[in-house]
């Protein structure tokens, strides 16, 4: 477990969130990271509800995660997993060639995969009321399906993205579990297998257990 109070790494998550954005807040890819490397990091939990003013010093839009890595300050999941992969070749490898594939594919999963899935959450959950959302699902839907389509054909024979597991298989296996809950990842079967293989990892479990670990319910809302 890579959790620990006194490290002098610290990821500001929350302290609660609704039942479907359990396991799938961004805090969890630095968490990943961490995991898979053996990095120890502290918990700063925030209220998701009463957002502390100073976060917004630090994430201008109030969201999670943010990174103090001894004094440095980082916002955005991507940049700070670029920044964790930099301290251990087993998230950036060091073969030029083989870096430049892991954040070609990092960046992928950021700029034309989640942006989509995004959409389709909030189609699905935040609008599923509203007449646009209802119209705008099925193009949406063909969209996202060629973009995996694509995706499955690029993996090949690949066991992960750049070859060896990288922090670009965090980026795109969080990204990629998003799908699943569409139904979306059953016609791919190249990519199920791919992110069956990078949910097995043992990192991912222990990061997946951390976050929900930091879930209060008395830190939720009040009940009606």
């Amino acid at each position: 477990m890579s959790v620990n109070p006194n490290a002098n790494i610290e990821v500001t998550a929350f302290d609660w969130v609704p039942d479907f954005a359990r396991g799938f807040v961004r805090d969890l890819r630095p968490r990943w990271a961490c995991e898979e490397i053996g990095l120890d990091y502290a918990e700063h939990l925030i209220s998701a509800i009463n957002r502390p003013a100073d976060h917004f010093l630090f994430q201008p839009w109030g969201q999670v995660p943010v990174l103090n890595d001894g004094g440095i300050r980082l916002f955005e999941s991507g940049a700070i997993l670029l920044h964790l992969a930099e301290k251990d070749a087993r998230l950036m490898p060091r073969d030029p060639q083989a870096r430049a594939n892991t954040l070609a594919w990092l960046f992928a999963a950021y700029n034309s995969v989640e942006p989509m899935l995004f959409e389709l959450g909030n189609v699905d959950i935040f609008a599923k009321d509203e007449e646009w959302a209802q119209l705008r699902r099925p193009s949406l839907i063909e969209f996202i399906q060629g973009r995996l389509g694509r995706l499955n054909d690029a993996m090949g024979d690949k066991e992960y993205l750049a070859g060896e597991f990288s922090v670009a298989d965090i980026a795109m296996a969080t990204v990629l579990r998003e799908a699943v809950e569409a139904g979306l990842i059953a016609e791919q079967p190249k990519l199920q297998a791919y992110l069956g293989r990078c949910l097995a990892r043992p990192a991912f479990q222990r990061a997946m257990d951390a976050q929900l670990a930091a879930f209060s319910e008395e830190a939720g809302p009040p009940a009606a």
